[in-house]
Formats: structure tokens, sequence, C-alpha cells
């Protein structure tokens, strides 16, 4: 026996509108809708009472909850989801954002790095997010600086800079007693071996053994890293931005919000599915065992899907302008990378590439700045 197909029926329509209209109320004013706010709110062809059906029907479907009896209903994430789905292809972007957006633009500069997190805290500011940005490995770099700072008598921090803008930091030990000034003395060490360039403060012998250890062993970790990558680089700024939010007032509520955030597996797991996906994801709540939002969208380089760029907050989030900002980002950061690969012939890998694994005679990773010679 065939099964007739089921027609929506209007009753059915009026019922999702309704809950469309108080997750937006939700959304814009954080609050429990009743039956008369949501009427006084564009329903005013519909009675108090049938509105109050039509909530006790949702309530039993899953889609709405009351903290209280006789309070009002707020959206559950089965709610959120509906109307993510229902306006993900119908994004808002306000006008005022574009002139925020604008630094994005024209980017003419080796710097791919510092352009990628400078997008991510822009993005940050203007949306009051944290944000997190995947990105592959960007080849043709070169070590420009590098700073030595010493932690306390027998470890110090070793920052190497390059030519991309990126910022690696290395932690070294040591059983020799490491003041200020040796440190300083190190460092200068260092920067001579990087550039070539001899330096004019005078070095102890030992001090001069460890610096040429610490030297050789900082190096081969860059090496090492640089070459055999598994990851790809992530971005991550605005941790901040998530305390204005009532919802993050209690430090367990924050910390449980920032777990996926320090979770940089499943991060990583997550702007994946983006790419893989090639459109835009989100994610809600309970679907990532969280009490928060996480919204991400591809890039493209070259046409080709190489990173994500997302958006984590409570679910409480104004679902639609945010997916006109990220849309709009994700197009930015296309446009301005594509233009500075071709500009200074950078190429890029992705981790478990098929090509073979970067050796230490490729021209493609230079541990020296060669950027004397060309001046």
């Amino acid at each position: 026996m065939e099964v007739a197909p089921i027609k929506k029926s209007a009753k059915s329509e009026r019922e999702r509108q309704v809950l469309l209209g108080l997750v937006d109320f939700y959304l814009r004013t954080g609050r429990p809708v009743g039956s008369h706010t949501l009427k006084e709110s564009g329903f005013e062809d519909l009675s108090s009472a049938t509105i109050r059906n039509y909530f006790a029907h949702l309530d039993e479907e899953g889609y709405l909850e009351q903290l209280h009896a006789s309070g009002g209903r707020i959206p559950t994430d089965k709610a959120l989801r509906l109307y993510v789905n229902t306006f993900k292809d119908d994004p808002i972007l306000p006008a005022h954002l574009a002139a925020v957006l604008e630094p994005l633009k024209n980017w003419e500069s080796r710097e791919i790095g510092t352009y990628l997190q400078k997008a991510a805290e822009i993005l940050s500011g203007a949306t009051g997010c944290a944000v997190a940005l995947s990105a592959p490995r960007f080849d043709h770099d070169s070590i420009l600086d590098l700073k030595v700072v010493g932690i306390d008598h027998h470890r110090c921090l070793c920052v190497l800079i390059t030519d991309f803008g990126q910022v690696r930091t290395e932690i070294l030990t040591t059983d020799q007693k490491l003041s200020t000034f040796a440190a300083k003395r190190i460092e200068a060490y260092c920067q001579s071996r990087l550039t070539g360039i001899p330096h004019q403060d005078p070095i102890q012998p030992e001090e001069e053994r460890l610096a040429r250890q610490f030297y050789n062993e900082v190096m081969v970790r860059y090496l090492v890293g640089y070459s055999h990558f598994i990851e790809d680089e992530l971005y991550r700024t605005g941790f901040a931005t998530l305390l204005h939010y009532p919802e993050f007032n209690e430090p367990s509520s924050l910390a449980k919000g920032l777990s996926l955030f320090e979770n940089t597996s499943q991060l990583r797991r997550l702007l994946k599915e983006s790419v893989a996906h090639q459109k835009l994801c989100v994610w809600i709540g309970s679907e990532i065992d969280s009490s928060c939002a996480l919204l991400a969208a591809p890039y493209f380089l070259h046409q080709h899907a190489a990173g994500a760029v997302a958006l984590l907050g409570p679910t409480r989030l104004p679902y639609r302008e945010l997916f006109g900002i990220l849309q709009t980002v994700s197009a930015l950061i296309s446009d301005t990378l594509t233009k500075a690969l071709y500009k200074f012939k950078i190429t890029y890998r992705e981790p478990h590439a098929k090509a073979a694994a970067l050796h230490v005679a490729d021209a493609r990773l230079l541990l020296e700045n060669k950027r004397h010679e060309r001046q």
C-alpha cells in the first residue's frame, strides 16, 4: 500500500513562523519570550491563546523550554538549528562593516602570517567573537630575526621571526648559569650567524660554545618542524571578547565555552570539515558538547579550499549578520592571499601532502636571512 505524501498544513507553517519569530526575538534581546510579547512583535493576527497553544506543542517537540512555570520560553539547540538552516543562505551584511574590513584588501607584503593574524583580530573586533583561522604551510620563507630572552638562570626563550611574519618559540636549557648579559651576548652571536654580519660584542669561549649549541639546536628544531608538519597552522584571538556576554559571567561557563578553543585537535577537525565541504558550517551547543556555537567558512587559494575562518561565541548570536560577515571576510582573504602568492611567487603545502618531505637542501626553506644580499 502506497503512503500518500504529507502536505505541510497552513497551521504547521504558522507554527514554524511563530518559532522562528520567537528565536529571532530571543537572539536580539536575550529575554524569555511570552505569548503577549511575541504577539506585539509581528504576530498581531494571532491571538495570545493561539500562540500559547503553539508554544505548548513546540515544548513537546523539543524546540522550546520554560525556565519557570509562569515565565516565557527560550529556544533550545534544536530550535536554533532550525533557525540557522532556514537563514544560512539568506545572510545580512551590516553596511557599517565595509569600512571596518577595508584593511583586509590590497595587502602589499610577503608577511602572510602577519596578514592572517590581523584578519583574525579585525574579525574578532567586528563580531565580538573569538576567532580561529587555519592555514596551510607557505613555502619560500626565511628566518628574519632571532631573539634570546632569559627566563631564569638555566633557561632561555628563543624567538624566531620569519620573513612571512611567523613567530616560533623554543625553550632551551643549560647547566651553565645564564645571566641577562650572557643571554644578550648569545643573541648577538646567533644574529651574526643568521645574517653573516660579524658581531661587535666580545664573547667568552664558554659562552660562544653555548651560543653555538643553542643556535644549532633551534635551527634543527625549526627545520624539522617546518619540513614535517602534520597539522594546519592555527591562528587564534579574541578570548577576552567572550567576557562581554552574560552567558559567560560565571567562571565555570567561560571555562566550558573556551574548552573547545583550547582543544586544538577538535578545532582543527571542525575547520577541516568546513574546508572539505567547501561551505559555511555551523555547530550549536550540544552538537559539539559545548555551551557555545561555532561558525566556520572556507577560504580559497587559486580556487582551491585551503583553510577556514571560524567564529566562537555563545549560542545566542546574530547568526544572519555573522553569516554575511564570515562570507565577506572569506572572500577578502581568498582574493588578497591569492594575489600575494602570485606577486611574491609563494607556494603552499597542506599536511600529509603527496609531495615528498622537504629536504635540508630544498631551496624553499632558507634558514638564513639573505635580504642584505639583495639590497
